[in-house]
């Protein structure tokens, strides 16, 4: 029986309006009054999967969150860390390099706010789409007293560019760090070995939960990994070619139209199978 949601939130749980629908928002209350856990699984950063975890009221009993595509793990119910890792600075100093001399934003992160050496259109949009506040300070690897969760770089104008620029460094990437899509204008450089799909396995661990009783849903490049980690892997309607080759499972609603309902309300179903 399936006991464990992993679910991307944007054009996943969440529609085209960053919503929840009703249908939605009922399918859940429903499979967790069943006993049953879901786990918010994004390449945000905490501060802005916490805060949007408390919008969506997944604070109690059984919700958890994967953060920055897996560095961090996190109990809502208790608000205590499972698991953190961080990039090494001196990797961030020099992605930080790179992209500025490709002429692309780039930015990491502190423990409550977006970090970025420098004010751009970019560094704007980011701040109002995940509603956390960015400081603009000289040298972030020199500001930082740890390793961050990652660095994150935008180009909405040309994904080619940053395709580019994620082949140009796959050499140096090699044994330092790993690189994902989150979508098709963000490339993000996580720790060696961090991925959604090694954090739904390292999850299951921590809470005794078999791997092949986990359902894993998204759309986007970064949420492959977990879709072929967990038992049943699903892709939204809405979702690009690749995530759907890699799922056992196509909703046929999308993210606009209830589609994160219409998994759990399958997926229940097992009990009675």
């Amino acid at each position: 029986m399936s006991q464990i949601m992993f679910t991307d939130l944007d054009g996943t749980l969440l529609n085209d309006a960053k919503q929840v629908t009703p249908k939605n928002r009922q399918a859940i209350e429903t499979w967790l009054a069943g006993g049953r856990q879901i786990v918010i699984t994004t390449g945000r950063p905490l501060p802005s999967a916490i805060q949007l975890a408390r919008e969506l009221h997944l604070t109690g009993p059984g919700c958890y969150l994967i953060a920055s595509n897996g560095a961090l793990l996190y109990d809502c119910h208790t608000a205590s860390i499972l698991f953190e890792t961080g990039l090494s600075r001196d990797f961030v100093r020099y992605l930080l390099d790179e992209a500025d001399a490709w002429g692309i934003h780039a930015h990491s992160y502190s423990k409550t706010n977006v970090l970025c050496e420098h004010a751009t259109p970019e560094l704007a949009y980011y701040e109002q789409a995940i509603s956390v506040p960015a400081v603009i300070v000289p040298d972030i690897a020199k500001y930082l007293s740890y390793d961050p969760w990652k660095v994150i770089l935008i180009d909405r104008s040309s994904e080619k560019r940053l395709r580019d620029f994620q082949a140009a460094h796959r050499e140096w990437e090699q044994g330092r760090c790993s690189s994902i899509f989150s979508c098709s204008f963000m490339l993000e450089y996580c720790p060696l070995g961090i991925s959604k799909g090694n954090a739904v396995r390292t999850l299951c661990n921590h809470l005794h939960i078999p791997i092949t009783d986990a359902i894993a849903a998204g759309d986007a490049e970064n949420d492959i990994s977990m879709i072929q980690a967990a038992g049943i892997g699903v892709a939204m309607a809405n979702a690009s070619p690749q995530v759907k080759a890699a799922a056992d499972y196509i909703t046929n609603a999308d993210c606009n139209h209830d589609g994160f309902a219409e998994i759990l309300n399958r997926f229940m179903e097992d009990k009675t199978t």
